[in-house]
């Protein structure tokens, strides 16, 4: 009688949700390290490199996964829940790739960089604030300067997050010397292209893993890694709109651990107290329906982002562009309501320092939201938009 030979069944890969949720736990377990130390979560990130979460934007036929921002958004949320500065560190990296993926395809540099970004498991760091701009990320003081086939800048960039352990930069700049300041481009240049030289130390309330120090950046490098389309038009069709969905939804990740902590401590009192609920416990329930709507409110830009496809129209009209800009405005209030009040909830417990349950770190990071980019230059900036824009004339109009 033959005997049947057994085979194992093959393992299944694991799902983006799951290397997600994986690399969570090993942001929270070092969150507080990150935190107290102001330092850049290496383990963490080491852990998002080996569950191959950097590349996952790329398209499928340059080796990434070909993710949507619905998707990223959701790994952004489950860093949040973990560590702030992870989850924003994350964020920002996916911002400068979407945009490299957008607007880069034709462009021979750009997709052997998108090759490399999924094989390798390239960081990106962002670049966009200069000198006396500010958070103007619009307009560019230090140019691109050419010499023949060669390019050069020389930036005095206030902030560049965790630019020290990136692989690469992806930094605005004036189109030449000669250009108006609104006339910029995007380039990228690689850890060999550059030199950091620190200009202005990092030492904050929040964030402070994000290491988000400023440089004066000196960088060479070809005239292929400058993307080929006006930053114009990357600024609407993949910085803004894909910005303000990735920061929304690492925000809102720092919100819903904040709103675990509270429910959390509410049911230990009442397991002590034969149900009886502590009077913050009305505070759980506003945060945990703000919550609710924030999510959502992510959810429905992250799909309407999704669905415009390649459509330039939608892109540059200026309904979606004030929606995706308040977007940012609007999450970050409602992360920080959250964060507040399902701080009152926990009441002394969310307030030490020395608690299991303690949500300091919470609201330090949180806070970061209305100024990273501040929702008064954002609020200011749609004003003239907001007034040619007609009155909804319906609730699904």
């Amino acid at each position: 009688m033959a005997i049947q030979q057994l085979t194992k069944p093959a393992l299944r890969p694991a799902s983006l949700s799951e290397r997600a949720l994986t690399a969570s736990a090993m942001a929270a377990a070092n969150a507080k390290a990150v935190d107290r130390d102001s330092r850049f979560p290496h383990e963490a990130m080491a852990e998002v490199r080996a569950q191959r979460l950097l590349g996952i934007l790329v398209p499928k036929d340059l080796g990434g996964e070909g993710a949507s921002i619905a998707e990223a958004a959701e790994v952004c949320y489950r860093l949040g829940r973990g560590c702030a500065s992870t989850a924003m560190i994350y964020a920002m990296h996916l911002v400068k790739l979407a945009s490299v993926v957008n607007h880069g395809r034709g462009n021979s540099w750009q997709e052997g960089l998108m090759r490399r970004i999924a094989s390798e498991q390239l960081l990106l760091a962002s670049s966009t604030t200069e000198g006396n701009a500010g958070g103007n990320v619009r307009a560019s003081e230090a140019p691109i300067v050419r010499e023949g086939s060669r390019i050069g800048l020389d930036r005095n960039a206030t902030c560049v997050s965790y630019g020290a352990e990136a692989d690469g930069i992806v930094t605005t700049a004036r189109r030449t010397p000669d250009a108006a300041a609104s006339d910029q481009v995007l380039v990228v240049f690689l850890k060999s292209d550059y030199t950091l030289t620190p200009t202005v130390t990092w030492d904050t309330l929040g964030m402070r893993g994000t290491a988000s120090v400023g440089y004066r950046v000196q960088a060479s490098g070809v005239a292929d890694q400058i993307l080929g389309e006006p930053y114009e038009y990357i600024h609407v069709r993949s910085m803004v709109p894909c910005a303000h969905i990735l920061w929304s939804s690492a925000w809102a990740g720092v919100a819903a651990d904040a709103v675990e902590r509270a429910r959390q401590f509410v049911r230990n009192v009442a397991r002590k107290t034969e149900g009886q609920l502590p009077p913050g416990a009305a505070h759980l329930t506003r945060a945990a329906t703000t919550l609710r709507s924030l999510r959502a409110l992510i959810s429905a830009a992250a799909q309407r982002y999704d669905m415009a496809g390649d459509d330039r129209a939608v892109f540059q009209s200026l309904e979606f562009q004030t929606a995706m800009a308040l977007l940012k405005v609007d999450a970050s209030e409602l992360a920080v309501s959250t964060v507040l009040d399902a701080t009152k909830a926990a009441g002394l417990e969310g307030y030490r320092n020395d608690s299991e349950l303690s949500l300091s770190r919470h609201v330090r990071d949180i806070l970061s939201s209305r100024i990273m980019i501040h929702n008064d230059r954002i609020l200011a900036n749609v004003g003239a938009a907001t007034m040619m824009l007609p009155t909804p004339g319906s609730i699904a109009g």
